[in-house]
């Protein structure tokens, strides 16, 4: 299986950058759309998650909401393509989330393979949490994650949108699975950490394509970004 021609993800920083507190960066949601119309990353102090569809950029706070960004908000860490799926899944039966990805893991095959993954159907219950924005001086990413707050919703229609990455990413990126929440209003959403999906699609882009785009900015050129438990620390923020 092989990706569209082109076809690449794009990110922003590193996950090792926002775990050492790095939470501002100079690129503008303008210059990160010229990289892609789907992803998701974070703003400037924390400021809410971000989820990008269809090339509209949404802020998701930490009381549930979400609502649309100025193009000139900036963001400290963010992936991005051009959401190109090759597969599509029909889910005709309540699955939870290990019962989701594991559907996903078998449709991509390779577990060294960059997936995106789209997600669209009628959820029985599902759990997000938003961490809260940080003022300077700026505590490590574990440290501001105990301000989050966690919204549990039930018979919601929505979407998820992430991506898929390898177990060799970690640090880089986000090894495994990390996804956004957005529902149909596009009013509610936030950071998936557990659902239950009744019924939906799955549509999967597989990319063998990654550019990575070093922010030239005094706090990450400054920061300690050689952490020996960065695997520990993305997993406990995550929530895995």
């Amino acid at each position: 299986m092989t990706s569209p021609d082109a076809a690449q993800i794009y990110q922003s920083a590193t996950m090792e950058a926002l775990l050492s507190g790095v939470y501002d960066g100079a690129l503008t949601i303008r210059e990160l759309l010229n990289h892609g119309d789907f992803g998701l990353g974070t703003f400037n102090g924390l400021d809410g998650e971000l989820l990008i569809l269809d090339s509209t950029c949404h802020r998701l706070r930490s009381d549930g909401s979400a609502t649309q960004v100025s193009l000139d908000e900036r963001v400290p860490f963010a992936v991005v393509t051009r959401f190109q799926p090759q597969i599509t899944l029909d889910i005709t039966e309540p699955l939870d989330r290990t019962a989701v990805t594991a559907l996903v893991d078998d449709a991509v095959g390779s577990a060294n393979s960059m997936a995106a993954v789209h997600v669209t159907g009628r959820f029985e219950t599902i759990r997000t949490r938003t961490v809260t924005r940080q003022e300077r001086p700026y505590r490590p990413f574990t440290e501001a994650t105990h301000d989050q707050r966690e919204v549990a919703s039930t018979d919601v229609t929505g979407t998820l949108a992430g991506f898929r990455m390898p177990p060799w990413m970690q640090g880089i990126s986000v090894a495994g699975y990390h996804a956004h929440f957005l529902d149909a209003d596009r009013t509610r959403g936030g950071h998936a950490l557990g659902y239950r999906l009744v019924r939906g699609t799955v549509d999967i882009g597989v990319y063998t394509e990654f550019h990575l785009s070093l922010p030239r900015t005094a706090q990450f050129e400054q920061a300690n970004l050689t952490d020996d438990d960065a695997d520990g620390q993305i997993r406990r923020t995550e929530g895995a």
